[in-house]
């Protein structure tokens, strides 16, 4: 079941080992077969050395059960879900504890639009959610992790596409794309513009970019009117 996708989730598990933004089991991929409306995710604290397809988890989108597998699936699936039940558009989705990304989280704040590097790939400031109460983190910790980003992006009129990635309070990153491997990059992104806020906040807690300077680097990469790289690529 799920062949190709399984692979695809598994090669997007190991990228994120190769570009130093996980390590141990500190981190989770998934990917989503809208028409058949299962996933295929990483399994719960299965070390990615020697890690295959064959390790993926296939769950119902819906239920929540588990459809195929011999591990369980990642303690963070019922966050996964959440996105993918609210987004159809989102194709794939990147949990990691990055360290600069923590970081923000850690502290409670935005990961900050600074410069053309962050402009290229995020169309504002990343958010920082809410802390989670309580009662939401007792009672459904994981699926509640969800509603605070589905709330976050809602309540600030977030385009999930145009900014895809979010600081959970506390907690880390989530990011997500089009499918696995962009969910991925985007989640490599969100690090090293993270680690280039705090050096350049570092030196200057001042600094900003103007709004005209996010536009021109945002949309000379997306939208109609794009002609950043060559035609027909991406």
């Amino acid at each position: 079941m799920l062949e190709k996708l399984k692979r695809e989730v598994c090669a997007a598990n190991l990228e994120l080992v190769a570009r130093g933004v996980v390590i141990y089991t500190w981190g989770n991929v998934s990917g989503i077969d809208r028409e058949k409306g299962l996933i295929v995710i990483k399994p719960s604290g299965v070390d990615y050395d020697g890690m295959s397809a064959d390790d993926m988890v296939v769950v119902d989108l819906h239920t929540g059960e588990t459809v195929e597998g011999k591990w369980r699936p990642s303690s963070d699936t019922k966050t996964h879900l959440e996105i993918y039940r609210e987004f159809p558009e989102v194709g794939g989705v990147t949990h990691t504890h990055s360290v600069n990304a923590v970081a923000y989280a850690q502290a409670g704040i935005d990961i900050p639009a600074l410069g053309t590097t962050h402009a290229d790939y995020f169309y504002g400031d990343i958010p920082c959610t809410r802390e989670l109460t309580k009662d939401e983190v007792e009672s459904d910790y994981e699926l509640n992790t969800g509603k605070v980003i589905v709330e976050t992006l809602h309540k600030r009129k977030i385009d999930p596409l145009a900014v895809p990635g979010i600081v959970v309070k506390n907690h880390g990153p989530f990011s997500w794309g089009k499918d696995p491997a962009a969910s991925v990059y985007h989640a490599v992104v969100m690090e090293k513009v993270a680690e280039m806020d705090l050096k350049t906040l570092l030196l200057n807690p001042n600094a900003n970019m103007n709004q005209y300077i996010l536009d021109k680097h945002y949309f000379r990469k997306h939208g109609s009117n794009a002609y950043y790289g060559q035609e027909g690529k991406k």
